[in-house]
């Protein structure tokens, strides 16, 4: 599954935040993402989801728990007007369904809906398509990021009915308990946490009908602009990933999105990406389903994915990934 969403740099100066204190470089967590320290300096730097999973892939490998370490940290001011929307809602209902009407600001991976069960609403995170491997991770985030937000939205914390997750317990459920503090349920049909439906009509601390409509308001156009840059660039992405082979470079591909190649990399450019980054993105993705596959020999897939020779392949695939391309079919 390709990432083609945009994020911000958050979740990665989290990533990065929660291993400085170990004295581990930043360069360990950022091998393969293609971000550089220049790119931590700037506060509009956009990158895709793909490059945020490297990093946090990176954290999986050191820590295993770290995903609802960093939920733990994310809190409702983390973003932006869609946080001050939330916090100057009415009641704690109506900042769920803001936040639900806005996926795309949220960044989240997951669909997002809210459950009536009886006196109960299962808060759900369903319909998962990324990295498999990293599923566990981003349940985590997803879930312990929403609690947080919850309480910081009721300046006090929400209390929890249950919580349920797809998957096995993992060695460090204690970790969860921790978290949610309450009954959890593992290897069940869906991840939510519940809470009591009274909760939906308490009014929050912070409401402020003013400045709840002008930042309400914010948020509808920055929705706008961000899906239509998103669908200008999954058109890119859709035109390179049918010519991988064949790359048309800049100029070609250029003349497909029927614009100059002067304005195709200034708009690249606005998403925080480039030519040559969406390129090796997307060979990067189809060369590890290739792997995957194991139908394929090495030289073959070097050759489908437009390398003149298999060494320029390996030697782009580590710099992907950090290992071998045989390394990592094995």
């Amino acid at each position: 599954m390709l990432h083609a969403h945009l994020t911000t740099l958050n979740a990665v100066s989290l990533v990065l935040d929660t291993f400085k204190a170990q004295g581990l470089p930043s360069e360990a967590l950022l091998a393969g993402s293609g971000i550089c320290a220049a790119d931590l300096s700037r506060a509009d730097t956009r990158i895709t989801t793909n490059q945020e999973m490297r990093v946090c892939a990176n954290a999986v490998a050191l820590r295993r728990d770290v995903g609802l370490a960093l939920g733990r940290q994310m809190h409702v001011s983390a973003y932006g007007m869609l946080g001050y929307a939330l916090l100057t809602s009415a009641t704690f209902g109506d900042a769920l369904r803001l936040a639900l009407r806005y996926p795309a600001l949220l960044g989240t991976l997951f669909k997002l809906s809210l459950e009536a069960d009886g006196e109960r609403i299962w808060f759900t995170a369903a319909d998962y398509r990324e990295t498999p491997a990293m599923q566990m991770f981003n349940v985590e985030l997803c879930l312990a990021s929403l609690k947080v937000i919850c309480d910081d939205l009721l300046g006090q914390p929400l209390a929890l009915l249950g919580a349920r997750f797809e998957y096995s317990a993992p060695d460090y459920r204690a970790r969860y308990s921790e978290c949610f503090a309450c009954p959890l349920q593992f290897d069940a049909g869906t991840n939510a946490f519940a809470f009591d439906k009274r909760w939906l009509d308490q009014p929050l601390p912070l409401a402020d009908a003013v400045t709840h409509q002008a930042m309400a308001e914010r948020c509808r156009k920055q929705n706008l602009e961000f899906t239509g840059r998103q669908a200008w660039l999954g058109r890119i992405r859709q035109l390179l990933t049918s010519q991988l082979g064949a790359a048309p470079g800049i100029e070609g591909l250029a003349a497909q999105m029927n614009c100059s190649p002067r304005t195709l990399r200034r708009h690249l450019h606005d998403l925080g990406c480039s030519y040559q980054e969406l390129l090796d993105e997307l060979r990067f993705e189809r060369a590890k389903q290739w792997l995957a596959a194991d139908e394929l020999p090495i030289y073959r897939i070097a050759e489908q994915l437009g390398f003149s020779e298999t060494a320029s392949f390996r030697h782009a695939f580590v710099r992907w990934s950090g290992v071998a391309p045989s390394q990592f079919r094995a």
